[in-house]
This record gives structure tokens, C-alpha cells and sequence, in this order.
């Protein structure tokens, strides 16, 4: 009878709390495309660092707390680059990690898909965000996978250049288990 309670308790506690997983860098990519007078450039950042709980069977135990480096913005031009990490953009001397925070996990219309609802943080500009991501297992770990719009001048990053407004994320967060 003992044992019958003891592995009820530890079934119902694995539904009830989150599995904590923490994004591994090595195998992750945080992309990005925006256009430049036309042309589509792309880039990505790296310094991914963070903790993730989640359960898909309790969402409300679940929440997403990850930042990347600023300064490793990379879009194959050390020019362009270097004055992406500048004032006019990035400030990365002033304004070390780009951060996501969720606020609340939900179930999407989309079957396997769950929402990300939640606070992005570039340059001390905070704006709410939402967008559906997956979860996808495969023999290297548990592989968060997402992707979301935003307007850059929402967060003071280059002013009135060229580049437009509108900028396309792409998230592949390869996780570990701890």
C-alpha cells in the first residue's frame, strides 16, 4: 500500500511542478532579419544564458527567464558590426544583455504549439511580447523553437537609418535537463 502512495505522490508531483532546463549555447541559434534598403540582412547574437521551467501538462508552472550578450551581435560585417554595438543601436557599454521574461505560458489554437506572453528588455525599453513556440526532442536535448516581430524604434535601437523598423527573430534554444 506504501509503495502504491509513493509512486501516486511522485507521478502527481511530476504533473504538478516544472522541469527546469537551462539553454546550452553551444547548438542554440538566436537569428534575426531586417531589411537594408531592399536587401535582407541577417545576423545573430549569442551569450545565451538563463533558466526555463516548463511543463506542458501545468503551464502555470512554467516560465521562461533568458538574456543574451549585446556585444555579440554578429551579422558577418565587422564594420556594420562594430557600429551596431555603438550608441546609435546596441550601446553595448552601457547596455550589456537583451533580456525575455515571460509572464504567463498558455496553450495555442495550434496543435503542439504553446504561447509565449511576456516582457522583452533591450536598452532599458521594455515592451510586452507574445508569440507561439514549440517544444521539439531529439537525441542532442529539448529544443525550444519560436519566432516573433518587433519595431526596433520601440526600443530606441538606430534611430532613422536605412534599416526598417520591422525586424524578424528567429529562436532555436537547444536546453539541458538539470
Amino acid at each position: 500500500m506504501k509503495i502504491g502512495i509513493i509512486v501516486l505522490f511522485t507521478f502527481l508531483s511530476q504533473q504538478i511542478s516544472a522541469q527546469t532546463y537551462q539553454p546550452v549555447e553551444n547548438g542554440s541559434t538566436i537569428k534575426f532579419v531586417i531589411d537594408n534598403l531592399g536587401f535582407g540582412v541577417d545576423g545573430t547574437f549569442t551569450g545565451l544564458s538563463g533558466t526555463i521551467l516548463f511543463n506542458s501538462n501545468n503551464l502555470t508552472a512554467s516560465s521562461f527567464t533568458v538574456s543574451i550578450k549585446s556585444a555579440t551581435v554578429n551579422t558577418g560585417n565587422n564594420t556594420r558590426d562594430k557600429h551596431l554595438r555603438g550608441e546609435d543601436y546596441f550601446n553595448v557599454t552601457k547596455y550589456a544583455t537583451i533580456k525575455i521574461i515571460s509572464t504567463k505560458i498558455a496553450k495555442s489554437t495550434t496543435q503542439g504549439y504553446f504561447v509565449f506572453i511576456g516582457k522583452l528588455t533591450i536598452k532599458d525599453k521594455t515592451m510586452d511580447i507574445s508569440f507561439p513556440f514549440k517544444v521539439n526532442s531529439d537525441q542532442s536535448g529539448d529544443r525550444f523553437v519560436g519566432e516573433f516581430k518587433i519595431k526596433r524604434r520601440d526600443f530606441g535601437v538606430g534611430g532613422r537609418s536605412t534599416v526598417s523598423n520591422e525586424l524578424l527573430v528567429k529562436l532555436n534554444v537547444l536546453t539541458k535537463k538539470l
